[in-house]
């Protein structure tokens, strides 16, 4: 809650794009709703994440509602580099956020990628893709309101079946001052189809700003592989980091070392039951049975599971 992060003061902030300047690939943990909250980007964290997201909020109710502030938004001093992520279709609206989240976060990313049918109903998302002008006036409001230079102002895209068009949008999002551009390599259409790297690639060379590419980076070795394949300077995985959060730390699977940090976080940052059950449930799914599944899936409290990971892993 924002009346709970003041100690996460100016001094703390760091510059995102020092890290793009550093020479070695960015790892970046990716917006995901309900999971990249603040004791999941304190676990990755720990294990070579560079850089993390929110989950994408609404920017409207955000700057309407102190219950949704509260409820949305927690940060704390160790939690940096941290981008906040919204969706927004109105210039003042995203403006009005930043300002709110400014003082507390190392910069902002405009959502142009989500393709839920909800979020594209309500103009927000994928289909601004499809609206560079708009996407333009958003980053450059952003810029020229918010005073701190070091505060970035990121977008995060899905490619158009007409690549021309896509290059087209980060262009003019790149004229506009944007920091840097995240690439899900697929259509708005696309789910579980192989991710188009080299339409990544493409847009990469098109552009002088960072690109960051985005899509199906399971392990470490996907991540090299993806910066190799497109010459992205970042990488940002989702479900490759709720599945084995120590991926970018070069593990193949999650050590217990990291069930263990996660559960000494969850309880320290008193996180929902369901939520600190979820986690548990991805990161064990290569490490476990069917068998040990059909138990561990089906335990309805924090005390069950404490006792059934002592009892079986010494957790």
């Amino acid at each position: 809650m924002i009346g709970d992060i003041l100690e996460a003061k100016q001094c703390q902030l760091k510059d995102p794009m020092d890290l793009f300047r550093s020479g070695q690939v960015v790892k970046i943990c990716a917006p995901m709703v309900r999971y990249s909250k603040l004791a999941f980007r304190t676990l990755v964290r720990k294990y070579s994440c560079d850089l993390c997201y929110t989950p994408m909020i609404v920017a409207a109710d955000f700057v309407r509602s102190a219950k949704a502030r509260d409820s949305e938004f927690t940060t704390n001093k160790g939690d940096h580099p941290l981008i906040v992520q919204f969706a927004a279709k109105e210039a003042q609206v995203l403006c009005d956020a930043a300002r709110i989240v400014c003082p507390f976060a190392d910069g902002i990313d405009l959502n142009c990628g989500c393709p839920q049918r909800w979020a594209i109903a309500e103009g927000y998302g994928a289909c601004l893709i499809n609206k560079p002008e708009l996407v333009r006036d958003m980053v450059r409001h952003v810029r020229n309101q918010i005073d701190n230079p070091r505060f970035s102002v990121s977008v995060k895209i899905r490619i158009h079946e007409d690549l021309k068009r896509t290059v087209d949008l980060c262009q003019k999002a790149e004229a506009t001052g944007v920091s840097w551009i995240t690439v899900h390599g697929r259509s708005v259409e696309e789910r579980h189809q192989p991710v188009h790297y080299d339409a990544i690639k493409i847009i990469k060379q098109s552009l002088s700003i960072p690109i960051v590419a985005n899509g199906d980076i399971k392990t470490l070795k996907d991540a090299e592989n993806v910066h190799h394949l497109t010459g992205a300077d970042g990488v940002m995985a989702a479900r490759g980091l709720l599945a084995n959060p120590a991926m970018f730390a070069g593990y193949e699977e999650t050590p217990l070392k990291c069930i263990q940090d996660w559960v000494d976080i969850a309880l320290e940052h008193g996180t929902p039951f369901t939520c600190f059950h979820h986690h548990l449930m991805y990161m064990m799914e290569r490490i476990t049975s069917k068998q040990e599944k059909k138990v561990f899936n089906v335990l309805s409290s924090t005390s069950a599971v404490l006792d059934y990971l002592n009892d079986h892993y010494g957790v």
